[in-house]
Parts: structure tokens; sequence; C-alpha cells
């Protein structure tokens, strides 16, 4: 769409192609360094994207089902996942350091929101790219160790991202401020969490 208004197939093509492959995002170059047509090129490419993640094919994977885990992080996200496709909860928050748990949970592909929540900026902007993560600023080592699922939970609440009533998945570590100790998920309801 350098010179032209509308894609051409090929062009919707490759983009639908991307997403069916379970890429975490798109880019334009040209299209939009160089084009004549930036805003069109943007709006056709996310058009595509949207459409495509619509389809029942794009909604869930079995990404590695059959795979052993070599870490514990991994093998909670992946658990956790499978829960979150197959329960019925809203979304899914994983307390994150380094954004590691929530790139492993993009992988698996599910209509639910996964909101990353960490303390550093780098890993908020990784998370940033990922597939389905929105990234949340949160600082769990304010909170006292018996209060941090309640105050995980209504902080992401406030945001007017969940409701009373709303079941969720939530990830974290024991050792709490810890890079890659993920090893605990839980089912928590909001307004009724422990």
């Amino acid at each position: 769409m350098i010179t032209e208004p509308v894609p051409t197939r090929a062009e919707v093509s490759d983009v639908a192609n991307a997403v069916l492959d379970n890429v975490d995002a798109v880019m334009l170059s040209a299209e939009t360094a160089a084009g004549q047509y930036p805003i069109a090129s943007v709006t056709a490419m996310s058009d595509v994207c949207l459409r495509v993640e619509q389809q029942p094919r794009s909604q869930m994977s079995k990404h590695r089902v059959e795979c052993e885990f070599k870490r514990i992080d991994e093998a909670i996200a992946m658990a956790t996942m499978y829960t979150a496709n197959h329960m019925g909860v809203k979304a899914v928050l994983a307390l994150t350091e380094s954004g590691s748990t929530t790139l492993w949970m993009s992988r698996i592909r599910t209509g639910l929101p996964i909101y990353g929540l960490s303390r550093f900026p780098r890993s908020l902007g990784k998370m940033a790219l990922y597939r389905g993560v929105y990234p949340v600023e949160y600082d769990v080592t304010q909170c006292a160790r018996d209060e941090v699922n309640r105050k995980s939970v209504a902080m992401v609440q406030s945001l007017g991202l969940l409701e009373l009533g709303d079941q969720v998945i939530l990830t974290k570590g024991d050792h709490l401020g810890v890079g890659g100790g993920s090893n605990a998920m839980k089912v928590l309801e909001v307004g009724r969490v422990l």
C-alpha cells in the first residue's frame, strides 16, 4: 500500500497468515515511513488482524500440549491458560518480574485478556508486544504477603477491567520480587478474594 489506498490480496494474505502463525505483533515499514496512504495502511492491517482473530482457529491453540516443561514458571503458565480456556474465567492476572510467564501465556490462543502486573518499565514494555497481554504497572513488593491476592485483583478492578463477581486466575511466585519464580496459580472471585 505504498502507492495504493487498498491492499493487494498478497498483502492481506501476509497479514492474515502472520496472525494464524501466532505472531505477537505485525508492523509496517515503507507503507508508513514513505507511503502515500499511511493511515489507510494501518487501518487495513488492523482490520485484517481483528477479522482473523475472530476465527475459531485463531481463538484456541494446541501449542505445547504434548511437551515436557523444563521450568516451573513455564508449566504454571501453560496450566493457567488451559484452565482459563476451559473454565470461563474473565481474565488472567500474572504478577511478573521479567514478563516471561506472560510470554508463555500469550503463545496459547485465547480470547481472554492477560494482565501482566510488573514494577519494571522494561518488562512492561516487552509485555506490550505480546499477543493478548496488557501490561499494568504494579509494585507487588509494596504489599504485605497476606494481602497480595486481594490488592492485586482490587487494583485491576479499580482500572475498570474487572467487575464484582468475575472469576480470574492469578499467577505469582512464593518469593515476591524474584524473577523466574512463578510457581502458583489461584482461581479467585473479584470481591471475595482472601
